[in-house]
C-alpha cells in the first residue's frame, strides 16, 4: 500500500453472490493493509452468506447484514459513521457489480493524501461507462446539466466510486446530504468553507 494511513474500503450488497468474491479478490491482492466493510440488506441469493465464507480467509473483512432492503443512501451512511466511529484516515466507496476497478484505489489513496475528496469518474480522460442506450444517454446528460447548474468543474457526479479524508472533512458528514436513494449521489456536492469539492 502507498500510503500508512488506515483505510476503509465499503461497498453495498444486493444480490451480487455472482461479483462478491471477485471483488474481494481484487482489493485485496492490490492493497492488502485496508479493511473492507459491506453493509448486505438481506440478499435474497444469499449474498451474504458468500461473504461470511471469505471471512474465514481474510481477516480485514466486515459485514452488517440488515434486515431488509434499505437503500444505497443509508449503507452509504452507515459506513461514514462506521469509518469515523472506529477511527479510519480514509473512507474509499465503490460499487459491487465490478463496474469500479479496484487497481484505482492506490491512486485515490495518493490523492487523499492531499485532497478531502475524490471522486472516480466514467467521463473524465481514460474513464470507462460500462453503460448503454438510454442510460448512457441519461447519465451523459445528466451529468452535464448538473455542471452547468452547479457550475462546479468536475466530469461526475453520480458515482459512488468516492474517496474521504475523514480528518479533512471533520465539518462534513454524509448525514448532512438529505437526498434519498440514487439522487443522494448527485444531490449534495461537498462544500468546506467557500470552496466546493
Amino acid at each position: 500500500m502507498l500510503s500508512k494511513k488506515k483505510v476503509l474500503i465499503f461497498t453495498a450488497t444486493y444480490n451480487e453472490k455472482e461479483n462478491i468474491e471477485n471483488l474481494i479478490h481484487s482489493i485485496i491482492i492490490n492493497n492488502s493493509d485496508v479493511d473492507i466493510l459491506i453493509i448486505d440488506d438481506r440478499s435474497p441469493d444469499f449474498t451474504y452468506k458468500q461473504i461470511q465464507n471469505l471471512q474465514n480467509k481474510y481477516k480485514n473483512i466486515f459485514l452488517k447484514i440488515r434486515d431488509s432492503k434499505l437503500g444505497l443512501d443509508t449503507a452509504h451512511k452507515e459506513a461514514y459513521d462506521y469509518a469515523i466511529s472506529n477511527n479510519y484516515d480514509y473512507l474509499i466507496t465503490m460499487d459491487a457489480d465490478l463496474s469500479h476497478n479496484p487497481n484505482e484505489i492506490n491512486n485515490f489513496i495518493k490523492l487523499l493524501n492531499d485532497y478531502p475528496f475524490v471522486i472516480g469518474s466514467r467521463y473524465a480522460k481514460g474513464g470507462k461507462c460500462m453503460m448503454t442506450g438510454s442510460r448512457l444517454i441519461m447519465s451523459k446528460l445528466g451529468n452535464k446539466l448538473i455542471k452547468k447548474v452547479l457550475k462546479i468543474n468536475s466530469s461526475e457526479f453520480t458515482t459512488s466510486y468516492r474517496g474521504f479524508n475523514l480528518e479533512k472533512l471533520k465539518k462534513f458528514h454524509l448525514n448532512d446530504v438529505k437526498n434519498k436513494g440514487y439522487s443522494f449521489f448527485y444531490g449534495n456536492p461537498i462544500r468546506t468553507g467557500s470552496t466546493w469539492i
